[in-house]
C-alpha cells in the first residue's frame, strides 16, 4: 500500500484541474449528446456557485484537515497550500507520510523512501492554484457533452488529460477521471462564503478511498517557511 497511496492521493487532491495523464476512461454507457452551453459557460457557472471569481482569487492559502478511510484503516492528512505548493502530511499507525511540492520540485516521503515527483507531474502541479476550480482553463475544452447518471444530467468536459462532469442543475463538479483513477464528490461544506468538497469517494490503482473533510482554514496560518 505505501507505494500506491501517496502517489494517487497526490493526483486526486492536487490535480483535479490539471490531470498529469491522458485519460483511459471507459466510453459512456449512454450516448452522450451536444450540450447548449460553452466550456466557458460551464466554468464560469462553477465559479460562480463556488463563491465567484473574485471571492475565490482572494483565496492566497489553505490549510485543510482530512480523515481517509482505505483498506480498513482511518488515516489523517493534513495539508497546506499556498498558490502552486502544496505540503501534505499524513499519519497512519504512528507512521507519517509527506507530500511537499515547492512550486518547482516535490518529493513523496513515504515511511522513510523519499522519492522525487516525477517530472511530467512537476509541469502540470506548476500550474496548479491555491483554488483547484481557477485552473480550468475554456480553451482545452472545445466541446462540451451531456451524459446522464443514475437519471441526473451533467455537463462534461473532456479533453486529452481527463472528463469533468458538472451537475446541470447545480453546476457544481460532480466527478472527474483520469488514467489515475475517478474521483466523485459526494457533499460540498462552505467556509467562508466559499464552497468546497467534504466527502469524495476515489477509486484508482486498486483502492478505493473515502475522503472527509473535517476542517479548513483560509488565508491563515501558512508561510513560505512550510514548503522548504
Amino acid at each position: 500500500m505505501k507505494k500506491i497511496i501517496i502517489p494517487f492521493f497526490c493526483a486526486v487532491l492536487f490535480s483535479t484541474s490539471v490531470a498529469a495523464q491522458k485519460t483511459t476512461a471507459a466510453p459512456a454507457k449512454t450516448e452522450a449528446v451536444k450540450s447548449k452551453l460553452t466550456s466557458k459557460e460551464v466554468i464560469d457557472n462553477y465559479l460562480k456557485v463556488l463563491g465567484g471569481k473574485d471571492k475565490l482569487e482572494g483565496v492566497k492559502s489553505t490549510i485543510t484537515d482530512n480523515t481517509l478511510s482505505v483498506q480498513g484503516m482511518e488515516i489523517s492528512m493534513t495539508t497546506k497550500k499556498m498558490g502552486n505548493k502544496f505540503k501534505s502530511v499524513q499519519t497512519v499507525m504512528g507512521q507519517t507520510m509527506t507530500q511537499l511540492f515547492d512550486g518547482e520540485k516535490g518529493y513523496f516521503d513515504q515511511m522513510g523512501q523519499k522519492n522525487d515527483i516525477p517530472a511530467d507531474k512537476v509541469v502540470e502541479l506548476k500550474k496548479s492554484k491555491t483554488i483547484d476550480a481557477l485552473g480550468y482553463d475554456p480553451a482545452k475544452f472545445p466541446n462540451v457533452t451531456v451524459e446522464k447518471i443514475d437519471g441526473k444530467d451533467y455537463n462534461v468536459l473532456a479533453s486529452d488529460k481527463g472528463k469533468y462532469y458538472f451537475d446541470a442543475s447545480t453546476s457544481l463538479l460532480h466527478k472527474s477521471s483520469s488514467e489515475e483513477g475517478t474521483a466523485t464528490i459526494k457533499s460540498y461544506m462552505t467556509v467562508d462564503g466559499i464552497q468546497f468538497p467534504s466527502e469524495i469517494e476515489a477509486e484508482g490503482k486498486g483502492q478505493k478511498i473515502t475522503i472527509k473533510t473535517t476542517k479548513i482554514v483560509i488565508n491563515s496560518g501558512v508561510t513560505d517557511a512550510d514548503f522548504k
